[in-house]
């Protein structure tokens, strides 16, 4: 079984969220950083085409391009949008490694059984494109390492699938300083002895990169062969968990809506309890038939009580309903954590929870629809 490792990477990321916040900024060079001292960190493409890049001192960046837009760089936001593209992968795939604030590595290894790779990770890309208006650049191969080339040879906001076997195709016409870890240094040192593309340092015996360079000569030589066995290490932990539905026509009943939210809050408060997780964020989303979409969320105690979650759900569904048909509803349990079920607000906790003990025994058996509310309803998808 040959592995599918997909490398994703926002384009200019930091850049990309302030035009976001400013479209005013679009088309124009940017630079995010300080512009009296220190450095850069990030720039538009606008900008890179007079030679500014990362970590450039801001007193070299302001002579290449003095007309450029300096903005002073805003953490928070570039957090909110980090972790929502996270949040759209982790709901996505089963393993993925967040490498920094904007850059991705998963491990699709063994989907081709059940659908085209490349196709699903087409899909993957335009929703995060769609959902959160951020452009995102992605290639997918055997490896970590061709990946991530080719996502950078993908750029600006474009994709790369480099089959089994193509990969040493792919790579040979390529300068060496495309290779991960080749600095300055180590390509003027290829470059004077003659090896420019990574084609050139792929056909040097290894022996000999071992005698120039040490165990970073073979490194390289592995780079430029395409070999890399790196895993995709994931340590994400998750920190939410939703379920929605699409009707297939526009629903406006209320009765049915709440049965259906009911259904979804019992299902996933359900699953928290098996891993021993509580939440402590409800949250409810509405998709109307013009596809405007509208979500509440609302603070609770740490639980994993159908009952008391169920309530949340029902606050917030009369604080936003307008009587008007819906196309999509869904529920999501944010702040997950392994705290302690607050179950004292009930006069009898000790018989809540063995009662909800007892009720997922009989769906961890049976089925998960073997149990539920009655006034729940179970048809969504």
């Amino acid at each position: 079984m040959h592995r599918a490792i997909l490398h994703m990477d926002l384009d200019t990321f930091f850049v990309s969220v302030e035009r976001l916040k400013n479209p005013q900024l679009v088309g124009k060079p940017v630079i995010v950083g300080g512009r009296e001292r220190g450095v850069v960190a990030a720039c538009s493409y606008e900008a890179r085409k007079f030679g500014v890049h990362s970590a450039m001192a801001s007193v070299k960046a302001r002579k290449l391009c003095p007309q450029a837009i300096w903005l002073k760089g805003d953490g928070a936001s570039y957090s909110y949008y980090s972790n929502k593209v996270t949040q759209i992968i982790a709901d996505a795939v089963p393993v993925f490694e967040k490498a920094s604030v904007d850059e991705f590595y998963i491990d699709l290894t063994g989907m081709d059984r059940f659908f085209d790779v490349y196709e699903y990770a087409t899909k993957l890309r335009s929703k995060i494109i769609n959902e959160t208006g951020l452009p995102i650049s992605m290639a997918l191969s055997t490896s970590k390492t061709v990946s991530k080339i080719a996502t950078d040879e993908a750029k600006p906001c474009g994709q790369l699938f480099i089959e089994e076997g193509k990969e040493k195709e792919f790579l040979a016409p390529l300068a060496i300083n495309k290779l991960p870890m080749v600095g300055d240094n180590t390509y003027a040192f290829l470059v004077k002895r003659g090896i420019k593309t990574v084609g050139d340092l792929a056909a040097v015996p290894v022996e000999i990169l071992e005698n120039l360079l040490g165990k970073h000569g073979t490194s390289l030589w592995e780079k430029a062969n395409g070999i890399c066995n790196r895993q995709v290490e994931s340590s994400y932990s998750r920190k939410s968990i939703s379920q929605e539905t699409t009707f297939f026509d526009d629903v406006s009943d209320k009765e049915h809506l709440l049965g259906v939210l009911s259904a979804m809050t019992e299902k996933l408060c359900y699953k928290i309890r098996s891993t021993n997780m509580v939440s402590s964020c409800v949250a409810i989303k509405f998709r109307y038939p013009d596809f405007t979409t509208h979500t509440q969320q609302l603070a609770i105690d740490p639980t994993n009580s159908d009952t008391i979650i169920s309530e949340a759900v029902r606050k917030l569904f009369y604080l936003i309903h307008r009587n008007e048909k819906l196309r999509l509803i869904g529920v999501r349990l944010g702040n997950l954590s392994n705290e302690k079920s607050q179950l004292n607000l009930f006069g009898n906790a000790e018989k809540e929870l063995q009662k909800l003990k007892a009720i997922d025994s009989i769906r961890n058996k049976y089925g998960w629809k073997s149990v539920v509310n009655a006034s729940s309803a179970t048809d969504f998808r």
